[in-house]
Parts: C-alpha cells; structure tokens; sequence
C-alpha cells in the first residue's frame, strides 16, 4: 500500500458538488484519509474562464503508480469531462501529486508533480492537511514551498462547501434555515419617489418615521420575516442622495422598527458611513445594491459589526434607462456577452471582496440584481435561469416585486402589478430564491407558502 496525494479541482457547473462527486467515486481505489476544506482560486495559466475550487486529499492505494494515475483520468470521464483547450474549464480535474517519495520522469508520469512548487492552489490546500510532507526532489517542506510563494491571499481564498440550501444563519432572535422555505423581507422605502408609489416620506418628519414604523409592524403580522429600510431610490433615472439626508431618512425609521418588531432589520445602502450608523441604531443586515463596489469600506463596517451582508448585481448606467410616464423607468441596450456568467463572475467578486474583508461565509446574500442594468428582455431570461446562479454556494435572495420587467410586459402601472409579481416570485422560488423582497406581503407571503408546498415538498417541516 502506498501513501498517495492527490488534487482536485472544478470551475463548471456546481463545483462543490463535483468535487463531493470525486472524493466519492475515488473511494473504489483510493483510501482517502484527508481531505482539506474547499478553496476558491483565480484560474492559471488561462485567465478567461471561472474560478476554480481546489482541494488536495490524501489516501492509501494498491494501485501502482501509473495505474493510479491511469484510474484518475478514467474518473474524470466518468464524472463528465470532455476534452477541452489545455488549462482551459473543465468539470472535474484528478491530478497525482506524490506516490509516496518516489521520483518518477517518464513520458505518461512524472512525479512529484513537476508544477507543485509554483502553485498556489496545490501548496495552499496540501500545507493544511500536510505541512510538514517533504518534496522529495527539492528537499524542502510544504510549509517551506508555501513561504517562498509570498503572500498568496489575492490568488486562493477559502470557497464555502456547502450547498446555500443546507445552511443556516442566525441573526439576533431569528434563525433562517434555507432550503426550508422562502423567506419575506418586506420592503420600508423612507423616500419620497418611490418607483412603486409606497414611499413613507412626507408631512413632519415625525409622521413619516411614524408611518414607515407602522408599515414594518403590519408587514411583520401579515408574515415579513425581515425588514428592508431604504431612504435613496434606486429606479431607473433616479438621482442619487447625499450621506446627510440618507441618514436623516433611515436612521429614525431604523430605530423605530427595531423597538417596535423582533424581525432582523436591513439597512438598503451602498454608503458605508450609512450602513455604520444603521447598525449601531439596530440594523443587523446590510443590502448593498453596488456589491461593495461603490464604497470600498462597506465590508469592513459589515464584518466589524457582524452583519449579515447582501450583494447585488448591477449594472445600472444613467444613460441606458429610458422613461414612460404610465409604466416608469426601464434599461434599454444593455448588453453582456454571456448575461448569467457575467454575473456570476460579478457576484463571485463581490464575494471575494467581502471575505478578503472579514465577512463571515454562512453571513454572505447574493443577490442577482433583477431591473439593475438589465433589460426588459435580460431580466425575464434571469428569472427563468435563477438556478444556474445557486452554484455560487451562496444564500439568494431574488427582488421582482412591481418591477419594471412586470409592468412594461403586462403594460400595467407599478400598482397593478400584483398578479405579475406573484408568477415572478412563484418562479424565483422554484428556481431556488431564499428569500424574495416585496412590497405586497400579504399577497406574497401567502405565493410563497403554496410555491414552497409545490418547490419544497419533502423538505418542509411544516407548511
């Protein structure tokens, strides 16, 4: 029996679970005996293509060296690889590391693997299983291979394993199990222009706190599991509002809900100066609708405040949205190369970003930014292929409520777009929201109670 080390990685698809799918088929030949947790790297040598999850176990095998290794590149293709471009995307990558200390140089195997030393999402992953395992043709240590790289963090992150619908989030008295059920945040805009017409802003100061405190106690009862307090409109053509009058906006508006409900409070912000003071006044989510891009401090208040944190997609540019008195703002000639790769690479940087910033993994939202910077056409296409973006790893939550897409499509004003909103949120949840942002909570929560009973059967406790 000979001590094997072994690397696995995967950029297409759900690569957690390709990954999971390898440790299980290599179990027929390989004795697997430690595995390191998942990293996130930057691709090498090719850079036009997904990031990657690495991972580096070790195991005991019969097999001979080049039949171990003959065996990996079977399993790659029982597993789903095709041929592709060399470094290019592949669904499951098997490389032999070291067979014990041996040194192998011939034309189908060389051992150890002649590119161990410049890699960081080989050394990473093996220094925390194996720091101490020497290479036998260098004679120096893993943990010494790792230094001589410098600072490696820009290149290779910790990746979340899990599945976003097998996690679970606490925050403050409320406990979100996703997977379980599609949750509500029901929606507080403290604005005065409002795309939807609901805006609380108006009158005294102390009335409009009074009524958006009284509109997040009623969306609470009739089932909002989370608030979402807004004070700058973010609809297409709106203009932007300065630090001083956003704070005069949500800061009493947040303080005020936070006495009155029990439910974990958001603060909808892309100003990290707004999202400090907002948590300090009983704020416990941050909804960034920039994904940190905006506010290069946002993950720093997130993470020091231990909030649970919300990235959007956007792509929101002034001068694509066009304007209809009847149906309100929309984007127009917006074009990606590849809509749902575009922003999953986009969400994966804001990801990256906060977790180089301290934001714990199990308290990241993404967010796909449906009516951000998208048109009409890009956003019904979005909903339909919501799925496609659950491979992130990540919780999301899904925002269609009275939006343009709905109104411009049934040609029906922000107000009567009730119906076209309920078969968005129905469709959001069979396609794998966590949480849906609405306006008519009621209405929706009842939707997502029967989507849950249809999408979820099986996997609900109660309904």
């Amino acid at each position: 029996m000979a001590l094997v080390t072994l690397a696995l990685g995967s950029n297409l698809g759900d690569r957690a679970e390709n990954l999971r799918r390898a440790r299980t088929a290599l179990a027929a030949d390989f004795q697997l005996t430690a595995c390191s947790k998942l990293y996130e790297t930057e691709p090498a040598y090719m850079a036009d293509q997904p990031r990657y999850f690495n991972q580096v176990c070790q195991g005991i095998t019969a097999l001979p060296p080049l039949d171990a290794l003959r065996r990996l590149k079977s399993l790659e293709t029982e597993l789903g690889r095709v041929p592709s471009a060399r470094f290019g995307p592949r669904l499951i990558d098997l490389d032999l590391l070291f067979y014990d200390d041996q040194l192998i140089d011939a034309p189908e195997l060389v051992l150890p693997h002649p590119r161990i030393a410049e890699r960081a999402f080989v050394l990473v992953p093996l220094a925390e299983i194996a720091p101490d395992l020497i290479h036998p043709q260098l004679g120096l240590t893993v943990a010494e291979l790792l230094r001589q790289l410098g600072d490696t963090r820009a290149a290779i992150w910790p990746a979340t394993e899990a599945d976003h619908r097998d996690g679970r989030l606490m925050i403050g008295q409320s406990t979100f199990e996703w997977g379980t059920q599609t949750y509500i945040m029901g929606i507080i805009n403290a604005t005065p222009d409002s795309f939807s017409g609901d805006g609380t802003l108006g009158g005294s100061e102390a009335d409009a706190v009074a009524r958006a405190v009284a509109q997040g106690v009623a969306q609470v009862a009739a089932g909002a599991q989370m608030l979402d307090v807004g004070g700058e409109s973010t609809r297409p053509g709106s203009q932007p509002v300065p630090l001083d009058e956003e704070l005069r906006r949500v800061l009493p508006v947040v303080a005020g809900l936070a006495r009155a409900v029990s439910v974990p409070i958001s603060i909808d912000t892309y100003k990290a100066e707004t999202a400090r003071q907002a948590l300090a006044a009983g704020a416990t989510i941050i909804n960034d609708v920039w994904g940190l891009r905006m506010d290069p401090a946002m993950g720093a208040v997130a993470a020091q405040g231990g909030a649970a944190l919300i990235l959007m997609h956007n792509r929101s540019r002034p001068k694509d949205a066009a304007q209809s008195a009847q149906l309100g703002g929309r984007y127009v000639g917006v074009e990606y190369t590849d809509m749902l790769a575009d922003i999953a690479r986009a969400l994966g940087d804001s990801v990256h970003m906060a977790l180089q910033a301290g934001v714990a993994a199990d308290h990241i939202i993404i967010d796909p930014g449906i009516g951000f910077g998208k048109t009409v056409e890009q956003n019904l296409e979005l909903v339909d292929r919501l799925a496609e973006l659950r491979a992130l790893g990540y919780p999301m939550l899904v925002g269609p409520s009275r939006k343009s897409f709905v109104g411009y499509t049934l040609n029906l004003p922000p107000e009567q777009r009730l119906e076209g909103t309920a078969a968005a949120v129905t469709l959001a949840i069979d396609r794998g929201a966590d949480i849906v942002r609405v306006h008519d909570v009621a209405a929706m929560a009842r939707v997502a109670r029967i989507a849950d009973a249809i999408a979820r059967r099986g996997r609900l406790s109660s309904i």
